[in-house]
Formats: C-alpha cells, structure tokens, sequence
C-alpha cells in the first residue's frame, strides 16, 4: 500500500481587516477575569513595559477604572 502524498492548503485569515477581538470576561466576588486578551496598541505596551512587570496587574487595573469611568460614573453615559 503506497501512502498517499500529504497537500497542505495555506490558512486564510477570512476575518476582516478590522476584526474586533473578544476577550472571555467574567466577575466572580468582585474579581474581573479577563482570559485571552490581546491588546494591539504598541505605544500602550510601551509605556507598560517602561515599568516593572510586578506593576503591571495595578496599572491595568486603574487604567480600567479610568476607562469605564468610575471616578465620575460613566455608566449613564
């Protein structure tokens, strides 16, 4: 029995040059956890990677606070 040649079709990204990236998000007693998270912004991990990776989870933590607007409630907005 002679096996047969294997053929590897290239994969093709089918998704769209600006496909949004979903990251799994879960809240369990207060606690956000975000499973693969990909955050595509160079200057962003820059900035980061300018201070020590032990401060990283604290900073990301504030940034998110900033982000959803906490300080000022941004849930109405």
């Amino acid at each position: 029995m002679v096996d047969a040649p294997v053929v590897r079709t290239p994969q093709i990204d089918a998704r769209p040059k600006e496909a949004i990236a979903v990251a799994d998000i879960q809240i369990e007693d207060g606690i956000i956890k975000i499973v693969n998270l990909d955050v595509q912004d160079p200057k962003a991990a820059a900035v980061l990677a300018a201070y020590p990776q032990v401060r990283w989870a604290e900073m990301t933590r504030r940034a998110l606070k900033i982000g959803l607007g906490y300080p000022k409630g941004g849930e109405r907005e």
